[in-house]
């Protein structure tokens, strides 16, 4: 397998609002989306439409929404072997998304905090080229991925996300150190490590992570460890709900596919501005064949 998934496995419920409300106001709801989601969960799901194989460690509920996490992963070509299902009630991220895209993400953890992992999802990562990692909202599941990371004998890549502004440096340090390449935005790096992407990355690469890649917005993305800025393409900005996730899909597959760190950053551009044209963090992601037209 080329790379198998670790993080909350939830269901998005998207509202396209006419602005963000501020407190004790009423604003316009346009239009209401749902989808499966989870930061990790859209990556596997981008990296199986562009052809690897791909799967997932993770645990859903028996309810309506625990199947369409389900479904879709099995539409998509994702092994679900090690997904467990249990009673109760799936992970739920509720998303704000306003006229430029931007977005609010409140999040109910759901059956997400019982996750742990055994014997046989270690054998299962052993056997992948890579495990990608994303953030859970329970501490319990940190030290989960701490003793995952430092156990399985495949490359890890990891996205922090949210556990940059609930954690400190050194709490996350044991995972960094673990990792092939650590994924961030400005903010989450800035959080993280009290500094800007590039002396920031500097901190990560000194942690022992081999490389580190900073997701820059409108300006592309910074990998650190060969000091290089990769512009991304000229994209209507529709929701930037998954635009992480999307751009990691793209570097991995870079990765897999052995081409240099620009080729990675260009590829994680393009797969970020696809998503961020359509709604939610899947509709927009492209297939293997999308992509020889834009290189």
């Amino acid at each position: 397998m080329d790379v198998v998934g670790l993080g909350a496995l939830n269901y998005d419920r998207l509202y396209a609002v006419e602005r963000i409300a501020k407190p004790g106001e009423e604003v316009g709801v346009i239009d209401v989306k749902g989808c499966p989601g989870g930061s990790a969960a859209n990556t596997i799901v981008g990296l199986a439409r562009l052809g690897l194989s791909t799967g997932f460690i993770g645990i859903v509920g028996d309810d309506v929404e625990g199947n369409i996490i389900m479904d879709d992963f099995a539409a998509e070509g994702v092994d679900v072997s090690r997904i467990r299902r249990v009673k109760g009630g799936s992970g739920i991220a509720l998303g704000l998304i306003d006229e430029h895209g931007e977005r609010v993400l409140y999040v109910h953890p759901g059956v997400n905090d019982g996750l742990s992992i055994d014997a046989g999802d270690v054998d299962y990562t052993d056997n992948a080229r890579l495990i990608h990692m994303s953030s859970f909202v329970s501490a319990e599941q940190l030290k989960m991925q701490k003793r995952l990371a430092k156990e399985t004998k495949a490359r890890v890549s990891f996205a922090p996300g949210m556990l940059c502004f609930k954690f400190k440096f050194d709490t996350l340090r044991g995972i960094i150190g673990e990792c092939h390449v650590v994924f961030l935005n400005e903010k989450e790096i800035r959080s993280l490590t009290g500094a800007g992407h590039k002396k920031g990355s500097e901190i990560l690469l000194n942690a022992g992570a081999e490389m580190a890649v900073v997701t820059l917005g409108k300006k592309g993305c910074y990998i650190a460890n060969e000091d290089v800025y990769v512009a991304p393409p000229k994209t209507e900005v529709v929701d930037t709900t998954g635009a992480g996730d999307a751009f990691a899909a793209g570097f991995l597959y870079g990765l897999i596919r052995e081409e240099s760190m620009k080729r990675c950053g260009e590829l994680g551009n393009i797969i970020a501005s696809s998503c961020i044209g359509k709604y939610g963090a899947r509709e927009g992601l492209p297939y293997e064949k999308d992509l020889d037209i834009q290189r």
